[in-house]
């Protein structure tokens, strides 16, 4: 599923870093060229399985099964229309500019040294998702592919015990298509994040209580944020969300239909 673009990957991770948002949140705007992007599309709503799941604020599909109600993975590959190009290219760019030529990726830390897990998301105008976290039951990294339209990402501190929510995020991250958004350390561990059940996203500039990620965004998306007075009017958009599930449970040849049928 290669695009005849010509990629232009950053050196290394820490050259992506949000500079306003917490040390550990990292964005890079053209990760996937725009057929990439559309062959992406085209495959996420042909697949026959798994069908969509539809939950109240939106619908959603998990690759290569759903987790058990105990948060384990049964073990089985991701789909190759999954894999290729996404984590080659993920796994591609080293953590940092390390000449010594030992050098590390996102996931090298992680128990299966790779994503085993995606969560596919459509959000349609006026859909979100509650301010949340991960948890425990991934390894501490998320790699976040939008596809579709932007969207803002809201982000604020985890309350501490006794303490509730605040009303206002603390960082707005927008979301480009065909962008990566990662997160880890001090973003996963000590902040929640969510999606507005809004149609039209506001504030969308560099200022204060702007996005935080504006100087990373392409020309293009900023003139038409700017052009409609920092506003943008919500199309459908499809989030995919790589992780590498830290419990697996292997049950051997019995379900080696499952890797097979999602191929």
């Amino acid at each position: 599923m290669a695009g005849s673009h010509t990629l232009n990957l950053p050196i290394s991770l820490r050259d992506t870093l949000i500079a306003s948002a917490p040390p550990s949140t990292y964005y890079i705007p053209n990760f996937l060229s725009p057929i990439e992007q559309s062959q992406l599309f085209q495959k996420i709503n042909t697949v026959p399985l798994p069908t969509w799941r539809h939950l109240s604020h939106r619908r959603l599909q998990a690759h290569p099964s759903p987790l058990t109600p105990s948060n384990t993975l049964l073990a089985a590959a991701l789909p190759q229309w999954l894999q290729e190009p996404i984590v080659p290219r993920l796994l591609s760019i080293p953590t940092t500019n390390d000449t010594s030529g030992t050098s590390t990726n996102i996931f090298s830390d992680s128990p299966h040294k790779a994503p085993n897990h995606c969560l596919i998301n459509e959000y349609t105008p006026g859909q979100g998702i509650h301010p949340h976290e991960d948890g425990a039951a991934y390894h501490p990294v998320v790699a976040t592919i939008s596809l579709g339209a932007p969207i803002v990402l809201d982000v604020y501190r985890k309350p501490k015990s006794g303490e509730s929510l605040g009303s206002r995020p603390v960082y707005r991250i927008l979301q480009e298509p065909g962008s990566l958004l990662i997160s880890t350390g001090e973003m996963y561990t000590e902040h929640l994040h969510g999606i507005a059940e809004v149609e039209v996203d506001e504030d969308l500039h560099g200022g204060d209580n702007g996005v935080a990620n504006w100087a990373m965004l392409g020309t293009e998306w900023k003139e038409k944020f700017e052009k409609d007075g920092g506003k943008w009017r919500r199309e459908t958009r499809v989030s995919l969300t790589f992780r590498d599930m830290v419990k697996v449970k292997s049950l051997g040849k019995s379900l080696g239909f499952l890797s097979a049928s999602r191929k």
